[in-house]
């Protein structure tokens, strides 16, 4: 079967003809999915057995250039399905999903026990191949089918392929359960007096989102973490507490038809037992093992390092806030929904520094332009041009050319950065085509955020949480566009989950740069500049509340590893097992400080049951390693007239070293060329106030 056997009239029979190979998703409707689908994992399937019976010897070009060509139909189709599930979701994509779901899983299998592909591929590394990037995806390869389950018996297989598609539906299972969590624990307000203390901004992006559901008054839409940006600003107890009592009960069965803990008990479960099967101790040491931690035991006692000073950091905090409140309520306990608050009005009676007054300041066009977009130009020599006849696929969806250096076009760059229904909570980065030597593709990269949409005529004003949200996505949207890569597979982003997020991590140090800042902080109608005191106070308090944050983080990542470092015997098998195993994990390193809940409970942790994330979202505090590392050699070896790294040559050295590299050798090995040694944690401790 063949992309012909498509009918004509469906978009994805032939390739996207819009600039960069961006695909036309106005072209696109839902009911042309099903026969694309189908026929691309067809179209790839006989790809993979010519490839496979092929009478000739392997070679380079006949085996794995041709394995890296092929499904190329299916690549535009998931692609474009992905996005639209994750960014513009409705109940009829979510079913396609549930329904192909096992189906790909086992597409994937038919690749990864292929005894015949493993055994060409294995011929051709005996061969001898001298380009290195060429012997180091080779060797990615084959690594891929051994952990994948090559080497298991027939049997063996036989099961392992079971597990893989419950397990793939599984995750689909949650990963839509928590989109149904978000909008169902939405927080509708009838009551003005609770908007007491919001900004005039706020409570009309409140109004709006009431309005976009068909309701009067105000609704509170939530965002993926468990702390919601309102309960800083919100004055009034009442509403501080509905606030987060519903983001914090998401998925326990509050709306039964988001109740994800039997979803995650079973996916535990199912993810220990094909752990076990491919013969590992758990889930967790599988994951390591591909990554750049190697072991669960190093992941563990990193964790472990950071535990203690971080949660007695959290209680001097605590402490602190507890007297705030006291001074308004005598008596009064402080509780989780407290924190934010008294942490904001802390913050701002002791740096000066308000929230709610820097937002003027922070207007979403100008943090683009002005800010993520300018320091680009200043390190990378890029310009953005914004193309507003290519369509997104959504309203509010916008297209920017991305011109390099010299003029020539890089690729395009999509901005999805307002909150919808039907859109997964937090932010991410995902390509939609990944650049190629080999298929002469341009990367095309997007950004997603999840800002409250102002009433029409309103500007769009950011916290300063998104805006630094905003250069973290682009610093991955920049590891895609940079990609100098012969092969897909290897392209941009597509490295071990405990390094991908280094280069982005990196990419949040320019918002807090004078020169990018000044260019970007501008007041929304005056286009006055914030003023150079504010700028001041603004920096000195970044330290402010690392013990919260630190903590905060730390709680979910050993939820993670907790989860998937049981054997099968040891994973709960009750719904209700849930809550009781959360404490318990938490207790046993200590970080079980009630007033500072986990970033993500274990019922709407997208990341770790539904986003890839499994046993991996420690990666944040391990590439944050080599993020403070590197901006040390940014301010200071990188640096020229005390520009803090912010010019071209320390943008090209960066680039080349790192962010062009993808995964075609080692990351670490990238790492060190960069720096000409391994990363040293020092300078993360300092920034995380844990070096004392």
């Amino acid at each position: 079967m063949t992309a012909s056997s498509l009918a004509a009239e469906n978009p994805f029979s032939r390739a996207w003809i819009l600039p960069y190979g961006l695909p036309d998703f106005v072209a696109v409707r839902t009911e042309h999915i099903r026969p694309a689908l189908d026929v691309g994992l067809a179209q790839q399937r006989a790809e993979w057995a010519a490839i496979a019976t092929d009478p000739a010897a392997p070679t380079v070009a006949n085996t794995l250039d041709a394995v890296e060509r092929s499904g190329q139909l299916l690549q535009r189709v998931e692609a474009v399905f992905g996005t639209l599930v994750s960014s513009a979701g409705t109940d009829e994509l979510r079913e396609i999903e549930s329904e192909y779901a096992p189906v790909l899983a086992a597409h994937q299998d038919a690749f990864w026990l292929d005894e015949r592909l493993y055994d060409r591929l294995e011929e051709v590394q005996a061969s001898g191949v001298d380009d290195p990037e060429t012997a180091w995806v080779l060797h990615r390869y084959l690594t891929g089918f051994i952990r994948a389950g090559i080497r298991l018996g027939e049997n063996e297989k036989a099961i392992l392929r079971g597990l893989n598609g419950e397990i793939t539906t599984l995750e689909t299972q949650f990963a839509q359960q928590v989109v149904a969590g978000l909008e169902s624990a939405a927080v509708h307000l009838t009551d003005p007096e609770l908007l007491a203390g919001l900004a005039e901004d706020a409570v009309s992006a409140l109004a709006q989102a009431a309005t976009d559901r068909g309701l009067d008054g105000h609704l509170v839409t939530l965002d993926l973490p468990t702390d919601q940006a309102i309960v800083s600003q919100a004055a009034d107890r009442r509403l501080r507490e509905q606030v987060f009592t519903a983001s914090a009960t998401r998925g326990t069965g509050v709306h039964p038809h988001s109740d994800t803990r039997a979803t995650l008990v079973a996916l535990a479960g199912k993810r220990a037992e094909r752990a076990q099967l491919l013969g590992y101790a758990h889930h967790g040491a599988y994951v390591a093992e591909d990554g750049t931690a190697k072991s669960t035991e190093a992941i563990n006692a990193m964790l472990a390092r950071l535990a203690g000073p971080a949660v007695r950091n959290a209680r001097a905090e605590g402490a602190e806030l507890a007297e705030a409140l006291a001074a308004d309520e005598p008596g009064a306990q402080l509780a989780a929904w407290d924190w934010p608050y008294y942490a904001d009005r802390v913050r701002r009676e002791r740096y000066a520094v308000d929230d709610a007054a820097l937002r003027p300041y922070l207007e979403l066009d100008r943090v683009i332009h002005d800010g993520v977009f300018y320091a680009a130009g200043r390190l990378y020599g890029l310009t953005f041009t914004e193309n507003k006849d290519l369509a997104g696929y959504a309203e509010g969806v916008r297209v920017w050319e991305v011109f390099d250096h010299d003029g020539t076009g890089l690729g395009l760059f999509v901005g999805d950065y307002y909150a919808r229904e039907g859109k997964r909570g937090g932010a991410w980065m995902h390509n939609l085509v990944d650049a190629s030597g080999l298929l002469g593709h341009a990367p095309v990269v997007v950004n997603n955020l999840n800002i409250a949409r102002p009433a029409d005529g309103q500007p769009t004003l950011l916290t300063w949480d998104e805006v630094i949200t905003a250069f973290h996505e682009f610093g991955h949207a920049l590891h895609g566009l940079f990609a100098e890569c012969r092969y897909p597979s290897v392209s941009g982003t597509n490295v071990p989950r405990d390094f991908v997020e280094y280069p982005s991590q990196v990419n949040e140090m320019w918002a807090w740069h004078p020169e990018v800042l000044a260019s970007f902080a501008r007041h929304h109608r005056t286009g006055e500049s914030l003023p150079a005191d504010t700028v001041e106070k603004l920096r000195t308090s970044q330290a402010y509340g690392q013990g919260f944050g630190t903590t905060e983080y730390l709680a979910a990542a050993m939820l993670d590893q907790a989860w998937h470092q049981l054997t099968p015997e040891q994973v709960p098998t009750r719904a209700e097992a849930v809550t009781g195993f959360e404490s318990d994990a938490l207790a046993a390193i200590g970080l079980d400080y009630p007033l500072v809940p986990p970033r993500y409970r274990s019922t709407y942790f997208n990341h770790i049951f539904g986003g890839g994330y499994d046993a991996g979202y420690y990666s944040y505090i391990w590439s944050e390693v080599l993020d403070a590392d590197t901006v040390e050699w940014f301010r200071q070896e990188a640096a020229q007239n005390d520009d803090g790294g912010l010019n071209r040559a320390a943008g090209r050295r960066f680039r080349a070293a790192l962010l062009a590299r993808g995964h075609t050798r080692d990351p670490l090995a990238s790492y060190r060329d960069l720096r000409g040694r391994d990363a040293v944690i020092d300078p993360l401790l300092k920034r995380l106030g844990l070096d004392s």
